[in-house]
This record gives C-alpha cells, sequence and structure tokens, in this order.
C-alpha cells in the first residue's frame, strides 16, 4: 500500500524550497528582459532555460511527460499552458510566462503577465493592462489572506472578491474555473487544489507547513475555454485576452513567505497590510 504524504511540511524541508523558488523568480526574469515586439516566445523560453541550468537546477515543466519546453508562453487569448515556438511578439500584445525549477527535489512555480507598449492601440492596451493588474491583485489577496486564513478556502474567496470589486463597470472579469492553483514540494503540483473562487467546502487547516501556487487565471469576456489542436494551449471561446499570475507561498511558524519572490512578497502585500516573514 502506498504512504499518502502530508500537505504539511517541516521546517527544514520549507528551507529547502527556497532556493528552487529564488531560481524559479530570476528564470522568469531573464524572460521577461528579453520581450519586446520582434521577440519570438522561443527565445523566451531559451533565456529561462539556460538561467535555470547555470543555477544547477532542472525545468520542472521538461518533467511533465509530453512537454518538452522549459515555459510556457500565452499571448492575448491564450489563456495558460501556450507552448513556446516561432510565434513572434506584436506591439499590444499581452503575454503571461509561466515557468518552474526543481533543485535538489524540491519546486518552485511562479507566472506574470506583461502587456506590450502599442502607441496605436491605447485602449487596447490599457484594456489589457487593467486586466493583467487585477488578475496581480486578486493573486495578492489571495496570498495575503493565508496570513489570517483557517482554511485553504479563503483563499479563493478572497481572490474572488477581488475581482469583483475591481472589474470594470461594463462587465465582470471572466474566472477560469477548469483551472486553478495547487500545493507544491516534492512535485509541482501536489494536492491540495487552491480554487480562485468561493466554494462550499472549507478545504484543508491552512497552518504551518503549507505551501501553495496561488495563481488566478482571469480574462476580459466569459471563462468557458477550450485545448487548441496542440492539446496543450488553452485558449477563450470567445476571442478575448487572458490573464495569468501566480506565486509558491509558504505557510510557517512566524507567518507567511513567498518562495518564488525575492523581498518575500513584502512589496505585493504591503497594500494588504500584511509583512512577510522570513523561513526561520
Amino acid at each position: 500500500m502506498a504512504l499518502r504524504r502530508s500537505i504539511y511540511k517541516s521546517p527544514a524541508q520549507l528551507r529547502a524550497m527556497v532556493e528552487p523558488g529564488l531560481i524559479t523568480a530570476a528564470a522568469l526574469d531573464a524572460a521577461r528582459a528579453l520581450v519586446a515586439p520582434g521577440v519570438t516566445t522561443l527565445e523566451l523560453d531559451a533565456a529561462a532555460s539556460a538561467l535555470i541550468t547555470a543555477r544547477g537546477a532542472k525545468s520542472n515543466f521538461q518533467m511533465v511527460r509530453g512537454y518538452r519546453h522549459t515555459i510556457c508562453s500565452s499571448v492575448n487569448e491564450e489563456v495558460v499552458h501556450g507552448i513556446p515556438g516561432d510565434r513572434v511578439l506584436a506591439a499590444g500584445d499581452i503575454l503571461s510566462i509561466d515557468a518552474g525549477a526543481e533543485f535538489k527535489g524540491w519546486n518552485g512555480d511562479s507566472a506574470f503577465t506583461v502587456v506590450l507598449p502599442d502607441d496605436s492601440r491605447p485602449k487596447v492596451v490599457a484594456e489589457r493592462q487593467r486586466l493583467s493588474d487585477v488578475t496581480e491583485g486578486s493573486m495578492w489577496a489571495g496570498i495575503a489572506s493565508l496570513a489570517t486564513a483557517k482554511h485553504i478556502g479563503e483563499v479563493g474567496a478572497a481572490v474572488q472578491a477581488y475581482i469583483e470589486a475591481n472589474s470594470p463597470e461594463s462587465g465582470t472579469y471572466g474566472i477560469l474555473r477548469e483551472y486553478v492553483g495547487h500545493g507544491i514540494g516534492r512535485k509541482m503540483h501536489e494536492s491540495p487544489s487552491v480554487f480562485n473562487y468561493r466554494v462550499p467546502d472549507p478545504g484543508p487547516e491552512v497552518r504551518p507547513g503549507l505551501v501553495l501556487a496561488i495563481e488566478p487565471m482571469v480574462v476580459i469576456g466569459d471563462q468557458a475555454t477550450f485545448v487548441e489542436d496542440d492539446g496543450w494551449t488553452v485558449s477563450t471561446v470567445d476571442g478575448t485576452a487572458g490573464s495569468h499570475w501566480e506565486h509558491s507561498v509558504a505557510v510557517h511558524d512566524d507567518g507567511i513567505w513567498v518562495l518564488t519572490a525575492p523581498d518575500g512578497g513584502a512589496a505585493g502585500l504591503a497594500p494588504f497590510g500584511v509583512t512577510p516573514r522570513a523561513i526561520a
């Protein structure tokens, strides 16, 4: 009989997750530095791959069966799981990049969204930038809730509340229902699921040792999506733009710490009155 692993890590295990989180953050920074019109998504992938290798880590995305790349690069109506290739970025594109690193058996996972400037389409850029800002803010709202939450279900409630409060007057942003956050540790995807919306089940207890990847996926229009013919890319049915933000977060004896942010999440959490505490 296989033994079921606890979702809660020991203090030593939490400390071991700091470096893969920082490597993941650095890989995303390497990709972000190259984002510009005329650059291909495969070039972004190569930059992230080189950084991860140089730091003595491995791409955990490449450990997913059938996936050969280091990042996922999703453009415009593609929300998540876009495959890097010869697609050339253009002015006004909204781009989400997701990456993860495994280091000494432990994992990090993080994502960000960026909107490329386009002076010829200011309204489109502004609309997409607001979507990204709200998605990012909802992620930080979810992370901040971990500082006081009793159960994981409170994270999704905080994410949804933030999105509802900051949706445009013309309508409510769509929150993807079929794709959610997750636990992370020895594997990139572990239990429990972390919903980005309110659910009746309160979920597991929030207590020291819990490590979650909180990742809202939000779209301008309807939340309905489909998987493209490549078998990976998740796109909106109505063709509206999507945004994806993600951080891996640890709950420990002294508070919370964002493993995939060099400052532990201090800047993102400040507006919510939460100060992250380093893992002792």
